[in-house]
């Protein structure tokens, strides 16, 4: 035997030397989660192997493909056995002595060309394997690729396992828990027949209970959404979710759907509670599973579903397709086409049904998700006016419950006379609640919805109307939102500041396009606004930090308020070095509360210090104290 076959003891790699115990006492709340992952990885096993079996027939042979537990009370063992893909020695090693890299991402790095993007399994974060320590002191892993020798793993889940070959004749894997003496109850079968039927009774492989008198099956062993929905409850649809999403969380609800005829295919749509991290990263793989008549064929097929339904969990189970489809035919295919048009009517049929019976937990989906949502207004014009229907505002109009205020509501309470809806978006609820550009629409008694993400600014550019009223930004200088809040002084005020405003058209030049007097002002002195046909401010914003530059970029207009005591001041300052300094100090304090970037801050701070300390423009210098 040579030196690499002989048993040999070998340290963890170090990414789970320094976490394995974290993940076997802090990763799961229940311990009997232990045989859900590890029946789960079973069935991944042989899916893995239905899959390669496309393509190699041989590879299936004769046997049923199946999971089998055999507890053994003299032993104080529990083995699961699976007659799946197995694993070779490089792979015993790569997938078990390294936690998060689990087989099925190895898996996949082995393919090559469409295969490669065809497979796409579950388990990807791959430490299911790990909770077998939660109820073992020692785990023994037998295994067997049909190319390759029987494999013996051993550890004790301390920092170190053994490995040598072993002569398994069989293909699969069989893992062998060596239970710990107050963990002696998951022995019992009448334990072992409740977890399964728990957490596992929706595999379409049999689970089958040895070591009695003659073995017994103890899951229906039929795919789960085959089977009829009078047969399913609430718990069931639960325990599905959990071994389809791997969430510990229970899905908020779920649409379970048969379609027969020309086009015959399966759904199963689910909604889940919390968003995943990478949720905002449009490069994540995302999509629901696709099998074909109950074969696994790949998980994530974005092609099933738009990428502003990427927060949908689920499958979808066709008989129309062949078994060898690739992501190219996915691309192009008109059964494809329908189920995709179906599945997001589906789940537009869902949200529409959450928010008017269950509103208050329509308000935590849009919480985690609302933001993905508003992409369909951009990226889906015929579901365009559903969408819209489904989106939840902020709104100047105080709520219970934020953001609660639909664009139904608001037109529905619109003035008779009012023209738009009004909207300002910011870069938090704090800086819309606070800006001057609310000023006069309050005082008018104007509601404004008040947007914070930053997908809303293409939001309102595609939507553009909502029920026949025109959506405007009140930091605009459109017709419809000055005349919306004229008053009747501002000729008078005009010709009083004509002068004021010609000096700050030249001091300010290039900042600015021009001066004017605001109607829209009840406090502050000044403010930016965009040009009638203008990118908003933010817009502008928010394509810079993109690093991308807008050719058709305008310098913003400042209007002043002719009541505010600074632009008196500012009037009656003859000084030209005085008249300067006080209006680009004007220039930037609107530039702040527009929430922009000050290209000189400590030039702006100086500035504020000395009309502090010296009173620039002022009369006599006043000395308080």
């Amino acid at each position: 035997m040579s030196t690499e076959a002989a048993s040999k003891t070998r340290e963890f790699q170090a990414e789970t030397q320094q976490i394995l115990k974290l993940v076997i006492h802090s990763l799961y709340s229940h311990k009997e989660i232990f045989l859900r992952e590890l029946v789960s990885n079973a069935s991944d096993a042989c899916e893995k192997l239905r899959f390669e079996a496309i393509a190699k027939p041989e590879l299936l042979g004769a046997d049923e493909l199946s999971i089998t537990l055999t507890p053994d009370a003299a032993a104080g063992t529990l083995s699961i056995k699976d007659n799946g893909i197995g694993m070779s020695r490089e792979e015993a090693i790569d997938n078990l002595g390294t936690i998060a890299r689990s087989g099925t991402k190895r898996f996949l790095e082995a393919l090559s060309g469409d295969a490669a993007k065809d497979a796409q399994l579950i388990g990807q974060f791959g430490v299911g394997f790990y909770s077998a320590f939660i109820v073992a002191d020692r785990v023994t892993v037998l295994t067997k690729r049909a190319d390759a020798p029987g494999v013996r793993w051993t550890s004790q889940g301390e920092g170190t396992y053994e490995i040598e070959e072993d002569g398994k004749s069989d293909r699969g894997t069989e893992v062998i828990l060596h239970l710990r003496a107050e963990e002696r109850e998951f022995l019992e079968p009448a334990r072992l027949r409740e977890l399964v039927r728990k957490y596992s009774d929706h595999l379409s492989l049999p689970i089958v209970l040895a070591g009695g008198e003659k073995p017994e099956t103890l899951n229906q062993a039929k795919a789960f959404w085959t089977r009829p929905k009078s047969e399913l409850g609430d718990a069931d649809y639960q325990a599905f979710y959990h071994h389809l999403a791997h969430d510990a969380e229970d899905a908020r609800a779920w649409a379970h759907n048969k379609v027969e005829g020309s086009l015959e295919y399966t759904s199963l749509l689910y909604l889940p509670k919390r968003a995943p991290f990478d949720l905002f990263d449009r490069e994540r793989q995302a999509g629901v599973q696709l099998y074909v008549k109950r074969v696994f064929i790949m998980d994530k097929a974005a092609e099933l579903l738009p990428p502003w339904l990427r927060f949908m969990r689920g499958l979808v189970d066709c008989a129309d397709l062949p078994l060898n489809v690739s992501r190219e035919l996915l691309q192009n295919n008109r059964t494809v086409d329908k189920i995709r048009a179906a599945l997001v009517k589906r789940t537009l049929d869902l949200l529409e049904e959450l928010a008017s019976t269950k509103p208050e937990e329509f308000a935590e989906f849009y919480a985690a998700f609302g933001a993905v949502l508003k992409e369909g207004v951009v990226e889906d014009p015929g579901q365009r006016t559903r969408i819209a229907k489904l989106l939840r505002f902020n709104s100047t109009v105080e709520t219970a419950q934020t953001p609660a205020v639909t664009l139904e509501a608001y037109v529905a309470r619109m003035k008779s006379d009012q023209k738009a809806i009004y909207y300002l978006t910011a870069d938090s609820l704090t800086a819309a609640r606070s800006s001057p550009h609310l000023e006069g629409f309050r005082a008018a008694g104007l509601e404004v919805l008040l947007l914070t993400d930053r997908i809303d600014e293409w939001l309102v550019a595609h939507l553009g109307e909502f029920e026949g009223k025109r959506l405007a930004n009140v930091a605009s200088a459109a017709a419809d939102v000055a005349s919306a809040i004229e008053t009747p002084d501002k000729a008078a005020a005009e010709s009083t500041f004509r002068e004021t405003l010609e000096r700050l058209g030249k001091v300010l030049g290039g900042k600015i396009e021009s001066a004017r007097v605001s109607t829209r002002l009840t406090d502050s002195p000044a403010v930016l606004v965009a040009g009638e046909f203008g990118m908003s401010l933010r817009m502008n914003r928010i394509l810079k930090q993109a690093g991308q530059t807008n050719p058709f970029a305008a310098p913003p207009i400042l209007e002043i308020n002719p009541k505010h005591a600074l632009l008196e001041r500012l009037k009656d300052t003859a000084d030209e070095a005085a008249f300067s300094e006080l209006a680009l100090v004007l220039y930037d304090q609107a530039l702040l509360a527009e929430g922009g970037e000050l290209e000189d801050p400590a030039t702006f701070v100086r500035r504020v210090n000395k009309l502090i300390v010296e009173g620039v423009g002022a009369a006599p210098r006043i000395i308080v104290g």
